[in-house]
């Protein structure tokens, strides 16, 4: 018997380990997998506008999740990983959100958009963004969605241009030979977790776009042109943030900021601060008081009709 037992331990060892793979920095149309319900989609069916090349780092994309089956609400969710414009956090604050969105009946939609670290500078991220809530709204029948139950959510950069999705949207052009410009961009609502509102600062005391993508010179002209605090209207969608006081990379007082805007709008709000926990938390990572947000969310999801069944 111990020579049995030794041999299925040698046997053991002798099995090569998969080695782990790096993971790619960003989304590959057309990798498909039926069996988990998952697909990706290019944004653009030909060239996207204001590309520089041909690698997955210059073509915008959207990942789809499909709800789980029999849970299906007709909700859709277009989710913004962070990363400073630097890279996407797609696991922390895309797979995983898209799974939880997924798990109480939406289609989620993670976008891999167009980063800053590869030369794409503002506006280059936002026309991304925009095209993203035109393609889910133009195909909304395909996905078996309702158009105007469409949720946007970020975090930090994604936050910030989740933020600049809904107040800077784009109106539909009835006489674009392309369907997916024929509607509007604009989401009908927004979940914002640390968003990064103030990316576009010359202040270099915390995170500054401009001094990472060395555009000091242009600062100023972007920070007018790219500030969702300052783009505020009454046409913004309903609004949901959270924070943490002890951010220290991205100061709680933006958030509070953009709040501030919102209500001055008249735009129905929620923010929820708590009072410790680093920067890109998403889900919470398991701390007692941050785990708590997403069921402040889904009370609130709830609140504005999105999980009710009725497409």
């Amino acid at each position: 018997m111990k020579d049995f037992f030794a041999f299925l331990i040698a046997a053991a060892l002798t099995i090569p380990v998969a080695q782990a793979q790096p993971q790619p920095s960003c989304a590959t149309p057309g990798a498909d997998n039926a069996f988990l319900g998952v697909q990706t989609i290019r944004l653009w069916t030909g060239t996207p506008p204001q590309a520089k090349g041909t690698s997955c780092d210059d073509i915008p994309a959207l990942t789809i999740f499909d709800p789980q089956p029999g849970t299906a609400n007709g909700s859709a969710v277009v989710i913004f990983p962070g990363g400073a414009y630097m890279h996407l956090a797609s696991n922390l604050e895309g797979r995983q959100i898209a799974d939880w969105f997924a798990a109480r009946g939406f289609r989620a939609f993670v976008l891999s958009y167009r980063l800053a670290s590869h030369g794409y500078l503002f506006p280059v991220p936002l026309l991304d963004a925009r095209r993203a809530i035109q393609t889910v709204r133009a195909r909304a029948l395909d996905y078996h969605v309702d158009p105007h139950r469409i949720v946007v959510i970020g975090f930090s950069a994604g936050g910030n241009l989740a933020a600049l999705s809904g107040t800077q949207f784009v109106p539909g052009d009835s006489n674009s030979d392309d369907p997916i410009e024929r509607v509007s961009s604009r989401p009908d609502y927004m979940v914002l977790g640390y968003p990064w509102i103030g990316a576009l600062s010359g202040d270099t005391t915390h995170l500054s776009y401009c001094k990472l993508f060395n555009v000091m010179d242009r600062c100023e002209e972007l920070s007018k042109a790219y500030s969702a605090d300052l783009s505020v209207s009454k046409e913004t969608p309903p609004t949901f943030i959270y924070h943490t006081f002890t951010d220290q990379t991205v100061p709680v007082e933006q958030s509070l900021r953009f709040y501030d805007a919102l209500v001055k709008a008249g735009v129905p709000s929620e923010m929820h601060i708590f009072a410790k926990g680093a920067h890109g938390t998403g889900l919470g990572k398991g701390d007692a008081a941050l785990g708590q947000w997403p069921g402040l969310l889904e009370t609130w999801l709830r609140g504005q009709g999105v999980l009710k069944s009725s497409f």
